[in-house]
Order: C-alpha cells, then structure tokens, then sequence
C-alpha cells in the first residue's frame, strides 16, 4: 500500500479507500490507485490479517503431478496428516493446489505472493533443474524442500530449509537383499523421469549393479499409476529374458504388478520377486505379502512442517535428515530357481 502511495500521489488511507471500494475519495482517484495497483501486480488478499502486515495464517502446499494419480497414492496424504499435526497447535491452514506442472507451480506461487496467500510454503517432488529454490528466494517466500538432497558445495539460502531421506542408501539395501537371494536381472519400475528422487534412485541402482557385476539391472520410469505400472510389468515379463525381480517406486504400482504377473502365469516370488518402495496396508493385503521399505511417512510431514514454522518465527534455515527407511521382508521375494544365495 506504501508503494501504491507513493507511486500514485495520494494516502496510504486513500489506497485503502479506493482499493476496498469504500467512500472518501474521487472516482480520479479511486480510478488512479487501481491503474498504479495493477501496474504493481497488486491483488486482494483473502485474509485481513495479510492486509494489517500480521500474516496469512497459512501455509502452501503445491504438487505438480497429474490428478489422476494423487488419488491412489498414499505417501502424499500420509505426508499432508503429519504437516496438519504441526499447523494445527499453531492455527495454522494448509493452501493445497494441484497442478500439471512446474511452470504452473511457480505461477501459483507469484499469485500466492502478490495476494499475501501464504506465509510460507512446503516443496515436494525436488527436479534435478529445479527453478523453484530461486524463485521463492527471490519472492521471499520462506520455503521447505522435503526430499531434496543438500548440495554440500552451495551455501544454504537464507529462509529455505531442506528436509531429506537417503534414497540411495534405501536402493543399495533393495539391490543387496535381491543379490543375496541370487537375482541377476532386475529391473526397477520407478515413477516420473527428472524428479531428482528418481534420478537418484536410479543412478544408485546402476552403481550397485556395476559394483556387483550385474549386466541385466534396469529402470524404466513411469506415471506412478497402478495402469502404468501393470502394462510395464507386462512387457518386461514378456520379454525374451524376463527379469527374476522387479523393484516398484510405491506400493500402488507393487500390487498392479503382481496382479499383472499372474495374469501372464508368473508366481511370486517362485517365478519373479517384488519389492515395492513404499510400505503401506496395500503391501499386507495382496497375496503373497509385499517386501517393502518402509519409513515413517507421517513424521516426515511433522518434521517438514515444523522446520517451516522455524523459518517464520524467524529462525536459521538448515538441513535436517530423516532416518533411512527399513527394508522388510516378506513372503513376495524368494531365492531364484537353481541359484545359490550368499
């Protein structure tokens, strides 16, 4: 309102007038301070506390995915429960906005910021080539990247923490049990390509297969859908020389994917093992029981969400690790036929 003020000629009491429709000044100037305000990228805020300079009362929470697939997966909804914990003993809302791309996202975030939207917002889904980071440093937006990894050679930006698992380590223990068990042809069917999640999970998967000499591991990258997940499993089972165990980025694709091998006469695990990445009530419902790495999805939302609250109280960004998720067995990975395990 100050800038609209001074730019305009007039009173911070006129802006408000003219900006809230309210009587006390000329239709010149009301028609003045609208033409300065939109030339600023000025636009109502939702909440009157934003306007008084005490804060949105909220936090943001945008995912760039397709609609689709949000509905069946169940680490974002684990991971939205944890932040409301957290918002909740401060009375705090969560702004939650799904679009289809980053692109969309950052515009979100530029409407967010001119009209006083937020307080602050949580990130997900870091990207190798992320432009996000930047923007919200530039809007001043405190912000929270949850999964994304440090880069220990960049400073860290002031109001933007990091909150992260270690993916590769999880990969790594996945490849050690199916190597164990005797698995020489593995293919990971992992979820969207350039998540940095992703990238990392493959590259891992690669590094150990190189260390072990496995010449048949791959990845092929996906929706995260149950149908994307099924129709992959298909084709790589009906290959030449089908892979022994198949590693799935969630649990939704997990279970298409046994039900896809049945479909084609592969047992599990006498014919083919599964691992699915994610632990959830879907792994222990399937026949025969899922391997799974499990973690504690619902902490990691609180863990987020009260490393933001740290920022708007002011505090130091920093870095925070979640533990490593754990990998349990189950009745869906077995030896392979005729190898000797060890």
């Amino acid at each position: 309102m100050k800038d609209i003020a001074r730019r305009a000629g007039v009173s911070e009491s006129a802006v408000s007038f003219a900006l809230n429709d309210r009587p006390g000044v000329s239709d010149i100037t009301r028609d003045r301070v609208r033409r300065v305000a939109e030339q600023l990228g000025w636009r109502p805020s939702t909440a009157a506390r934003a306007l008084s300079g005490e804060g949105a009362a909220t936090v943001g929470l945008v995912v760039a995915r397709p609609a689709a697939t949000l509905g069946v997966d169940s680490f974002f909804l684990q991971l939205i429960s944890g932040v409301q914990e957290v918002l909740a003993e401060r009375q705090l809302g969560l702004l939650f906005q799904v679009v289809e791309d980053v692109e969309a996202e950052c515009a979100v975030y530029r409407r967010w910021w001119a009209e006083h939207r937020v307080d602050g917002v949580l990130v997900v889904d870091p990207r190798t080539d992320d432009p996000r980071p930047a923007l919200l440093a530039d809007l001043g937006i405190p912000a929270v990247v949850t999964g994304g990894v440090p880069d220990p050679e960049s400073a860290p930006r002031p109001g933007l923490s990091t909150v992260w698992a270690d993916d590769a380590g999880a990969m790594a223990s996945v490849v050690g049990h199916l190597h164990a068990l005797g698995h020489r042809r593995v293919v990971h069917i992992a979820g969207l390509p350039g998540l940095a999640h992703t990238e990392r999970r493959i590259r891992t998967l690669r590094a150990e297969a190189d260390r072990r000499g496995l010449t048949e591991v791959r990845s092929v990258t996906t929706d995260y859908s149950d149908s994307e997940g099924a129709a992959v499993t298909r084709r790589v089972l009906g290959s030449q020389t089908p892979p022994t165990a198949l590693v799935y980025d969630n649990d939704v694709m997990a279970v298409a994917g046994v039900a896809a091998a049945a479909s084609l006469g592969f047992g599990v695990p006498d014919d083919v093992s599964v691992v699915a990445w994610e632990d959830s009530a879907l792994c222990r419902m399937v026949h025969p029981w899922l391997t799974a790495l499990s973690r504690d999805t619902v902490s990691f939302g609180r863990t987020a969400a009260r490393e933001l609250l740290g920022l708007l109280d002011d505090g130091p960004s920093g870095t925070v690790q979640v533990p490593l998720p754990r990998l349990i067995e189950r009745e869906s990975t077995g030896a392979v036929r005729g190898a000797a395990s060890g």
